[in-house]
């Protein structure tokens, strides 16, 4: 009610009141004299309009002359600001500039839009106040940051307007200056031809030295182009130190030395390739070889073959496109086994634990490392928290079975043991949030991890022993040989045996897949202790439902690219094993060289891929959170939909199918 007698009675509504009061009394006892006050009350309405308006009117022409007065003095003053200045308006024009601004653009840009100097200028960003400066804005080969200043110029709040200044400060001699300094940063390169002894044995003895001179004249080479300092250090490793302008170029040639030593013909049987670690933008010299020794590891054991750059925290990869090589030697296992049973010796006891839904590679592991540690007289543990379709019955033999009662605890049973200063093995994964209970590796001390997928930029690295080995079938081929070492003439109970045997077995896919004379020789070991391949083709074998379900999601599947065929499961999938048996299936359509099949699973879209090894099925997956071989990969994407986890894999199969092309 105030609001509207301020627009009609201004500081007279008492009088109002009274007077509209005193007719509609009148009106009660005389009706004539009630219609002539009505006429009086309607002329004092009007004549209250009238004057309201007036005074309004002379306001707004005071409030116009003393803001053109303020505006004259702005000009004035702005105008002798000894920087470029602009000011636009709502829609994004120039309506005002002054002379420093014309000579830095040579033209005359009053009325044009300030978009055709300022890409992405958004006026809506600025008045959000999410934008308040741009840098590196490049006018005439001069570099600005240009700072933003919107001023709100309106008169009603339901309809506000801007004028926005915008003031371009120079800095191009910072940029040139940073550049040079960028441009001028050390680069340490560090290299080693990570199959130099199997390829030497390979080659015949004549032919050895002309392989040897050919790859250090190609590396040398390679090292000339940078401009950088060169020194061999051992027979198979390099350091190349120079300078950071050189990186990009190096980038931009997708470390074509990869592929240059990878077709070196000399008589050698097998390619010779590279591991080459990189590390840049460090505080100090030591810190920036730290970096590079740390690039080179994990490029080693992603399997070789590729080249990684540690910037900081920040890791980019590139290569990693050929198969892994089967490492003949047994040396190294050796070492590792003892190491492990030292570890065993000084522990309290011993945890075991694998990835969050463990596989039966992963459980075959953890049966084996728990016998290697019962045989040298240590309690151990396994800790699974709850089980699935593709262990549990193996989960069900081991429970019924009296010489493993016990053998496994949950989360808040191992966070019980800490205490007692335990060994913690870590078997199939390397990532720390892919662990079953990643809180429990910064809480021991002593870590062991034994893996066979390649390495990823999140690996946990504070472990004592990191044994990962991507030549491997699985990682149940790693612990049976380290069994071997690890005790003398080990002796394990037959269940233990065919979870070892069942692991290799669903991991090489019936022995086809990434199999090796060691894949062979650890499955020969277990037979001779009691693994029958008959016993492990039952606990895989499907009721008919999972048989109809997994023929239906293969029949569901699409080919893309007329080589890689795509399925999508709808729904809620019971049984998890079936999205990588399907992927399976899909290979064995003629003409299909990689699969991928999508599954909901909880709140987590599951991608099981495989290929023939044409297709890196790993280097996919992993650019969008997963990992694994290159023929055999996983990825887990959260809090999205199965279409949308289809398109962002289409994405990532075009990226690298762009890349391949490249090549």
């Amino acid at each position: 009610m105030d609001s509207r007698f301020k627009i009609f009675f201004p500081n007279t509504k008492i009088y109002m009141l009274i007077i509209a009061s005193l007719i509609g009394v009148t009106f009660y006892y005389n009706l004539y004299i009630g219609i002539f006050g009505l006429f009086i009350f309607i002329y004092l309405v009007w004549y209250n309009i009238r004057n309201n308006r007036m005074r309004k009117d002379e306001w707004d022409r005071l409030v116009g002359d003393l803001s053109e007065n303020l505006d004259v003095a702005g000009r004035n003053t702005i105008s002798k600001i000894p920087m470029p200045l602009v000011i636009i308006n709502n829609s994004g024009k120039i309506i005002w500039l002054n002379n420093l601004f014309n000579s830095i653009v040579n033209q005359n840009m009053y009325g044009k839009e300030i978009n055709t100097i300022i890409k992405d200028f958004s006026i809506q960003k600025i008045i959000e106040k999410k934008i308040n400066s741009f840098e590196k804005v490049e006018i005439n080969g001069e570099i600005y940051n240009v700072l933003v200043s919107p001023i709100e110029n309106n008169v009603k709040k339901q309809d506000k307007k801007y004028i926005i200044i915008l003031y371009f400060i120079n800095k191009t001699d910072y940029h040139t200056l940073y550049e040079m300094y960028n441009d001028k940063k050390p680069i340490t390169a560090l290299i080693e031809v990570d199959n130099y002894d199997d390829v030497i044995k390979s080659t015949e003895e004549a032919n050895r030295p002309l392989l040897i001179a050919e790859v250090d004249r190609r590396i040398n080479t390679f090292a000339t182009e940078l401009e950088g300092v060169i020194r061999k250090y051992d027979d198979n490793k390099y350091i190349v130190i120079f300078e950071n302008k050189n990186l990009n170029h190096l980038i931009e040639k997708k470390f074509d030395i990869l592929d240059n030593l990878r077709d070196i013909d000399v008589g050698n049987k097998l390619p010779v390739t590279l591991s080459i670690g990189i590390g840049k933008n460090s505080e100090n010299l030591y810190k920036l070889h730290q970096y590079a020794i740390a690039a080179k590891d994990l490029a080693l054991g992603r399997g070789g073959d590729q080249a990684v750059i540690k910037d900081g925290d920040r890791l980019s990869f590139f290569g990693g496109k050929s198969k892994e090589v089967e490492k003949r030697t047994k040396v190294k296992a050796r070492v590792i086994a003892h190491a492990i049973g030292d570890l065993i010796d000084q522990s309290s006891e011993v945890i075991i634990m694998g990835h969050d839904v463990p596989d039966i590679d992963c459980l075959g592991a953890a049966l084996g490392i728990y016998r290697g540690c019962r045989l040298k007289q240590k309690n151990a543990y396994i800790l699974l928290n709850k089980t699935n379709k593709s262990i549990e019955k193996i989960v069900d033999k081991i429970n019924k079975s009296e010489e493993h009662q016990g053998i496994f605890i949950n989360n808040e049973t191992a966070m019980q043991k800490i205490q007692r200063n335990p060994l913690l093995v870590i078997l199939d994964v390397h990532r720390r949030n892919f662990v079953e209970f990643p809180d429990l590796v910064d809480k021991i001390t002593n870590k062991v991890i034994i893996d066979h997928h390649r390495k990823s930029a999140d690996f946990i690295d504070n472990a004592t022993i990191s044994y990962i080995e991507t030549y491997a079938s699985s990682t149940c081929e790693l612990v049976t040989e380290i069994l071997q070492y690890l005790i003398e003439k080990p002796k394990l109970h037959e269940i233990e045996a065919q979870a070892l045997m069942a692991g290799i077995y669903v991991d090489t896919k019936n022995f086809t897949f990434k199999t090796g004379v060691r894949t062979f020789e650890a499955a020969g070991f277990l037979r001779r202790l009691g693994a029958d391949l008959i016993e492990i083709k039952k606990l895989f074998s499907d009721d008919l439902e999972t048989y109809i379900e997994r023929t239906t999601l293969v029949s569901k599947a699409e080919i893309y690219n007329n080589n890689i065929a795509i399925a999508l499961h709808e729904g809620e999938i019971k049984n998890t094993l079936i999205v990588p048996q399907a992927a399976d299936e899909l290979l064995k359509i003629n003409g299909i060289e990689a699969s991928f099949v999508l599954a909901t699973v909880e709140n987590d879209i599951m991608i099981s891929g495989r290929s023939f090894g044409d297709i890196n099925v790993q280097l996919i997956l992993e650019s969008i959170g997963g990992g694994g071989h290159m023929t055999i990969a996983g990825a887990r994407l959260s809090n999205i939909s199965i279409n949308e986890a289809k398109s962002i894999l289409i994405d990532s199969i075009n990226k690298y199918l762009e890349e391949s092309d490249k090549k």
